[in-house]
């Protein structure tokens, strides 16, 4: 049997509001892999004031991750984001979309008031799934 991860979105469902999916499946001998959340800091240990700077880094950093795991975006099941202020989501969408192409993670939103360090606009959790 080919095992896969599959992903849909049912029709009896309203569609998704953004680039996301409503159901991702996992077959059950895949090994999950959680990263802890990713955040805008670049290579050098600094966080950068702009929101959409923090953006692109965290993709940055999210990608470091899938490379040290040797994974590709493929394997990414689930993605929590979690932002202290409001999304420019054509920024967002145009790393997301970068990432993923059309293969689409079940995706999580929300706003909070702050996140681990003060300086810090947006973290990202990524649950992957190796098969």
């Amino acid at each position: 049997m080919n095992e896969k991860i599959v992903r849909k979105n049912p029709e009896k469902m309203p569609s998704p509001v953004g680039n996301y999916t409503q159901i991702t499946r996992v077959p059950k001998n895949a090994e999950l892999i959680v990263t802890s959340g990713q955040i805008g800091v670049d290579k050098q240990g600094n966080i950068p004031e702009d929101f959409n700077e923090q953006v692109k880094h965290t993709f940055n950093n999210i990608k470091s991750v899938l490379g040290t795991e040797k994974i590709s975006s493929d394997n990414i099941i689930k993605v929590n984001i979690w932002a202290t202020e409001s999304i420019d989501w054509d920024f967002l969408y145009s790393e997301w979309d970068e990432l993923f192409q059309s293969a689409y993670p079940a995706m999580t939103i929300g706003y909070i008031s702050e996140l681990g360090l003060p300086d810090i606009k947006i973290e990202m959790e990524i649950w992957a799934a190796e098969i």
